[in-house]
């Protein structure tokens, strides 16, 4: 299995910040001349800023980007360090200062008990995390939070960021371990300038910034050559070799003055005259403001986020299938769904960027665009002035709560779909608040209310269709990515999810997306040719190792990296060879984390390099060892070099590891069946599908087996069980059908051939799976036509 470049776990992001000794004090001391910047532009920390921009580092100081991180001091921390103790789930952790430094005693390494001291306090609002640093470097965040609110607000209390769940020592969300991890997992986002410096020779961490909060130049780039511009502008000599007033980004676009509001009459609401405006301001935020993965630390203010930056798209488990958020994904993917962000609406506009706070508070800020006589009237919401549902919020940005206390709130402004919630399983504003309502009531009501609002099949239909394979939702796939008035994102998953079908339409909307402007759109478009047998892509991935964006060129490379060296010119060779290494640079870049060695072992098994293949997987296994697709990723390499007993031992040690694991049950089944030992084979393959009724790839394993024993009986029970999950699952099909064919039951096997043949009408195996059972039936006589 191949994972994103970084897959991003499931923990918060922080933000934090670094700057030149040359200028002022720093953590640590560190020659960073940033290669990329304009004329060699180094950070020189916000109080060279104060002099001239007074009033906005006022406005600064408090806010959550001021108190991103800091030292642990008493000036800083706010949880209650009065010899408190904590009971979660039957583990007492004690809370304590000495020497003026501030300590807990809780679990740690394997579950023993120790006194740790507090280095770090990360965040403030509305709950504040703590950080423990280790000799090797690493900084681990603790899962006790002091929940900051006013006691009245259920606040003043420590709890665990977990909630009610027990996280023991073997579980990789376990305080120490690599997933809360602050190095890896949180730094970039809470502070300035934040190299992380992991040295995978000795395994440890030189992390270094400038500045231990989300400072000036975290946004606006790092300053030297803006002061030196003001000092030249001072003094009245020549400031004509300085770019933009020597900013490393100007925010504001060249032609801002120009941009007027307008009115739109029929919808009420005034819009920017310009949809494209500020969108380097926009990826700037989202740079934090996303789920996303660090591809390279060579982060140029003003160039694409995904030059230095993996971005999560509509992924299953992370959003809703509406695109709703789900887990913590932050704003930046919402966002880009939104009408706002297509009639041109930025951050700032809503947000101030130097108080974090909003610019106005409740209906007043979306009144300043959406015309109050309207929008806050009555014949609008259809609720009590004043009250909840009155509040434009409430409907159309509604809240989940994250980390036990922190709700935030969705930011693709969308209209309730309370019609959508049963068939999608999604939630809907409406019935968040009216929880002792039916879904049934909530849609009548907006039928009711908006009778002449037009309900257009939404992209969140289409997702989830085509997550469960239903046939022909290709035809909406293809329309929703070349639709340009559709957002990037949502053209984006689109694109991802053709690789669900492979068919000549798909691969001609693929190809033609791999010219789109958007390079997130060109990355998925990449991505999904992986349909293509390698030497197949080369003709269109070629082009891409020449694209200017990092993620798009080094996918376009991973993805003909098993292309036959014949199918290549010498030239061409040379550039898939140079940007291969360039990706392996951008795994190389999170070598302590595991997904980076699986993905780096997969590059490797694919070529054909085994033992480098097996090193990469045993350092996934070595750094986390819950991290069980590296065992199963080991065993593939033992199969292919003919040493299955080696691949044995190591599935049975993942199953001592993660006894529940589907994955290894099933790779193991299929390892014992391959040595025939048949009979243990059936357990693991029958326990992974019990462990994982809805993968139809471990229902149809495990009734192939049981078929190939002289159990056709059970192995049709199985696989009819496995059609409830996936009914379109054309292996399931296909074995019900021959061995049906095979029993002798032509009637029953043409009903599922007939069901392959209508699913997917242009297969001719499939159609010949129908030709010869209509001859069968029909020289045996039976009178079946396969229909019941």
């Amino acid at each position: 299995m191949e994972y994103p470049s970084l897959f991003f776990p499931m923990l918060r992001v922080a933000m934090v910040c670094t700057s030149l000794l040359m200028y002022m004090g720093c953590h640590k001391i560190q020659d960073d001349t940033s290669a990329q910047t304009t004329m060699n532009a180094h950070y020189v920390g916000r109080e060279f800023c104060k002099s001239c921009h007074e009033n906005i580092y006022t406005l600064y100081l408090g806010s959550n980007h001021d108190l991103a991180m800091d030292y642990a001091t008493e000036a800083t921390v706010l949880g209650d360090f009065n010899n408190a103790s904590f009971n979660h789930m039957g583990v007492i952790s004690k809370f304590y200062k000495k020497d003026g430094k501030f300590f807990v005693f809780t679990e740690g390494f394997k579950g023993k008990f120790q006194e740790f001291a507090i280095k770090y306090t990360f965040g403030v609002r509305p709950l504040q995390q703590y950080l423990v640093e280790f000799p090797d470097g690493r900084v681990q965040t603790l899962p006790l939070c002091w929940d900051t609110r006013p006691k009245e607000q259920g606040g003043q209390r420590w709890f665990h960021i977990y909630g009610n769940e027990r996280i023991p020592p073997d579980d990789m969300l376990y305080w120490t371990r690599i997933l809360q991890n602050w190095n890896y997992m949180c730094a970039e986002c809470h502070l300035t300038n934040l190299k992380k410096n992991y040295d995978a020779a000795i395994d440890r961490y030189n992390t270094t910034w400038s500045e231990i909060d989300v400072s000036c130049e975290a946004c606006h780039g790092p300053g030297s050559l803006h002061v030196d511009w003001a000092e030249a502008e001072a003094r009245g000599t020549d400031t004509q070799r300085y770019a933009d007033m020597g900013l490393s980004i100007r925010l504001k676009d060249e032609h801002d003055e120009e941009i007027t509001w307008l009115f739109d009459e029929k919808s009420a609401t005034y819009k920017p005259s310009t949809p494209q405006r500020r969108l380097k301001e926009v990826e700037m935020c989202a740079r934090c403001h996303s789920r996303r993965a660090i591809i390279s630390e060579d982060y140029v203010y003003g160039k694409p986020l995904l030059d230095t930056h993996y971005l999560q798209i509509l992924e299953e488990n992370l959003y809703y299938p509406d695109g709703q958020i789900l887990d913590e994904v932050y704003e930046y993917g919402s966002f880009l769904q939104s009408k706002m962000y297509r009639s041109g609406i930025v951050c700032t506009d809503c947000h101030d960027p130097h108080t974090t706070r909003l610019r106005k508070e409740g209906n007043e800020l979306c009144h300043s665009c959406h015309q109050e006589e309207k929008y806050g009237s009555h014949e609008h919401h259809f609720h009590k002035l004043d009250s909840a549902g009155s509040q434009c919020v409430e409907c159309h940005m509604p809240a989940r709560t994250y980390m036990v206390a922190d709700q935030r709130r969705d930011h693709s402004f969308r209209v309730p779909r309370p019609d959508l919630s049963k068939k999608l399983g999604i939630p809907n504003p409406c019935n968040d608040c009216h929880a002792d309502k039916s879904l049934e009531w909530a849609a009548e009501y907006l039928q009711k209310w908006y009778w002449a609002l037009k309900r257009e099949k939404h992209y969140g239909e289409v997702f989830w269709a085509a997550r469960r394979g239903i046939p022909g939702t290709y035809v909406d796939l293809v329309h929703l990515a070349e639709d340009n008035q559709q957002s990037p994102m949502v053209r984006a998953t689109a694109v991802f999810l053709l690789n669900n079908y492979p068919t000549e339409s798909s691969l001609k909307t693929l190809r033609k997306m791999l010219q789109d402007d958007n390079p997130l759109i060109r990355s998925e478009a990449v991505t999904s040719l992986d349909i293509l047998p390698p030497e197949d892509r080369v003709p269109y991935l070629l082009p891409m190792l020449q694209d200017p964006v990092r993620l798009v060129r080094t996918l376009a490379a991973r993805s003909l990296a098993a292309a036959p060296a014949n199918s290549l010119s010498k030239a061409a060779l040379q550039q898939r060879e140079t940007t291969i290494k360039e990706y392996v640079e951008t795994q190389l870049l999170n070598a302590d984390y595991p997904a980076a060695h699986i993905n780096l072992g997969n590059l490797y098994l694919e070529r054909g390099e085994y033992d480098r293949a097996a090193v990469s997987y045993k350092k996934a296994v070595e750094i986390e060892a819950a991290f069980i697709h590296g065992y199963i990723n080991l065993a593939d390499v033992y199969r292919a070099q003919n040493q299955d007993e080696k691949g044995r031992i190591i599935l049975q040690n993942a199953l001592e590891v993660a006894p529940e694991s589907a994955s290894a049950h099933h790779a193991l089944g299929l390892l014992l069946i391959r040595t025939g030992v048949q009979k243990r084979a059936l357990h693991h393959l029958r326990k992974a599908a019990i462990l994982a009724p809805e993968n139809a790839q471990y229902s149809y394993g495990y009734g192939v087996a049981l078929n190939s024993l002289e159990k056709s009986g059970q192995a049709i029970s199985v696989l009819r069980k496995a059609l409830n999950y996936n009914p379109y699952d054309h292996g399931l099909l296909f074995s019900l059908s021959t061995i049906y064919r095979d029993r002798g039951e032509l009637g029953k096997a043409l009903r599922y051939a007939l069901r392959l043949e209508k699913n997917y009408p242009g297969n001719s195996n499939y159609q010949q799976l129908v030709q010869q059972l209509r001859f069968l039936t029909a020289r045996r006589g039976d009178k079946s036509d396969g229909q019941d």
